[in-house]
């Protein structure tokens, strides 16, 4: 009997059995800011909810190690991953002493080494099995609602990061609200003078280098300098000019966020247009003049669709960025999940750090995943490909 064993298999099943049997898979605290006591998943769990996580810990590392088909890798991750959702619950529920509110059970190590292995599992599997742009976004779809089912269940109300959110609820809705304001604003922006610069480059190449290198200068501010940098220009704007502050711009706040987002929004979108621009073949140019389409009938008609895939592309990189970027406006009271980030480092309280760091990862790549699938409907190679 020939036994194959898969290359990526082999590491994250070595990553599986470390995170099972090796690492810690809870950390219970006697309150939120004190050292942590980490727990085993036997010390973490009733012993049978411990064996049984562990029987279906090794039976999935068994799936993996072997060339198993890629369908029945990605259920084994689903179903892994599931798993250790419900079980980390449980191991609060367990560790919690009754009637207390001040200990605290976070997940330790081993848990997220686990999410970790069984998510490259599961992305791995997915690019295996090349699905369609949409069923990769219904794939999020049903991970995301899975998330909120268990979190509508309160079956992870015992976990620290939950504690943390039942006493922020409105706080955490308000800045979730600033957070993609800011991100989606400055992406708006930028578009709405970004394209319109691309293609100026685009059809006017003396002017192309000083629009670039500019970017490219504003583009190596680190993010904290510039906002401090913008934060004079803004106050002096508030005081001297007339019916500044009443609309919002101050030197603190969101207005320097919201501008410097906006300008390092700028290059990727410029540079993404001109780029795009200069791929139309000339051929569908030549047809589109042969049969007497002007200037903006071919810039509307047939550049501007052709180049798409590429501007969008420019997109996504501007949107991720900025979920990201907008953490570090709570510096300058930008406000956003950056507030629970700084808050957290600054009591020493990194369930609080996790509250706002958390869901800003969730929402990049969720951004990500459907940009992603959006640029690949827009390119005519694949749409081709389908139909034939």
């Amino acid at each position: 009997m020939n036994i194959r064993f898969d290359k990526l298999g082999v590491v994250i099943a070595l990553l599986v059995v470390y995170g099972t049997l090796v690492a810690p898979f809870a950390t219970f605290r006697a309150n939120r800011i004190v050292p942590g006591e980490a727990k085993s998943m036997l010390a973490a769990l009733p012993v049978g909810a411990a064996v049984a996580l562990i029987g279906l810990m090794v039976l999935a590392a068994a799936v993996i190690l072997l060339k198993t088909p890629a369908l029945l890798r990605l259920v084994t991750a689903a179903v892994a991953l599931a798993a250790i959702a419900l079980f980390i619950g449980m191991a609060a529920t367990h560790l919690t002493p009754p009637e207390n509110t001040y200990a605290r059970v976070s997940p330790a190590s081993g848990f997220w080494i686990l999410l970790f292995a069984y998510a490259l599992l599961a992305a791995d599997s997915i690019t295996r099995l090349r699905p369609l742009p949409f069923v990769r976004v219904l794939l999020l779809l049903v991970t995301l609602g899975g998330a909120a089912v268990i979190l509508m269940s309160g079956l992870w109300d015992g976990l620290s990061i939950l504690r943390e959110y039942a006493g922020r609820a409105d706080v955490f809705w308000l800045e979730a609200g600033r957070h993609v304001a800011l991100a989606l604003g400055s992406l708006f922006a930028a578009v709405m003078v970004g394209l319109p610069l691309g293609i100026l480059c685009h059809r006017v190449e003396p002017l192309r280098a000083g629009v670039l290198n500019t970017l490219n200068l504003i583009q190596t501010i680190p993010s904290i300098a510039l906002f401090g940098i913008l934060i004079a220009p803004l106050g002096w704007i508030a005081v001297h000019v007339p019916g500044a502050a009443a609309i919002g711009v101050r030197g603190i706040g969101a207005a320097p966020a919201f501008l410097a987002l906006f300008l390092y929004s700028l290059l990727p979108v410029v540079a993404n247009t001109v780029v795009g621009l200069a791929g139309v073949p000339r051929e569908a140019n030549e047809a589109a003049r042969g049969i007497g389409m002007t200037d903006l009938q071919r810039l509307f008609g047939i550049e501007l669709p052709l180049a798409m895939p590429v501007i969008l592309t420019g997109i996504r990189i501007v949107l991720v960025q900025n979920i990201g970027l907008a953490t570090i406006a709570a510096l300058i009271g930008g406000g956003g999940f950056g507030v629970f980030v700084f808050q957290g480092i600054g009591q020493t309280a990194m369930d609080l750090v996790l509250l706002g760091a958390v869901p800003t990862v969730v929402l990049a790549f969720a951004a990500a995943i459907v940009l992603d699938a959006v640029i690949e409907m827009t390119t005519p190679s694949r749409n081709q490909g389908r139909t034939a």
